[in-house]
Formats: C-alpha cells, structure tokens, sequence
C-alpha cells in the first residue's frame, strides 16, 4: 500500500480524480477523518471536506500507481 495527499481544490477535481480511480483496477481510498471512503465513489467523494488536502491510500502495483498519476497530470499527489 501507497498513501499520499492530495489537494483537490474544485469539484471539476474531485470528479477528475474519481475518474481516474474508476480506471484504476485496484483499490483506492480516501481518508479524511473521521470517514474513509473509495475513490471510486463520486458520491462518497462528494461528502468529504475538501477545504484541506485528504490522504490517498493506493492498494495497487507501482506501474498502477505511475499511471494515476499520470492521468491526474496537474493533480499530482504529494508524498506522505
């Protein structure tokens, strides 16, 4: 497992990385305490505050994890 954070400032953000999640095979959660969530729930997402960056726990290979990235261009998380 992988965890990074990421600030997702618009909605247009939000749903770009869910996007990306649903492309992902793997399992990918997003942690904002108390909740955590999958990221392949754009209605999940949509319930956490985003007013901060949220911690990503990635349960994928590395090539995975590098082609998330990749899709989420400027989005690029941080790593924890």
């Amino acid at each position: 497992m992988r965890s990074f954070l990421i600030d997702l400032p618009s909605l247009e953000d939000v749903r770009r990385f869910c996007t990306a999640a649903n492309r992902c095979p793997c399992k990918i959660e997003v942690v904002s305490d108390p909740y955590v969530v999958n990221a392949k729930s754009i209605m999940a997402l949509f319930t956490l505050d985003w007013d901060k960056p949220v911690k990503v726990e990635f349960h994928g290979t590395d090539s995975q994890y590098e082609e998330l990235c990749r899709e989420l261009g400027g989005l690029a998380p941080k790593e924890n």
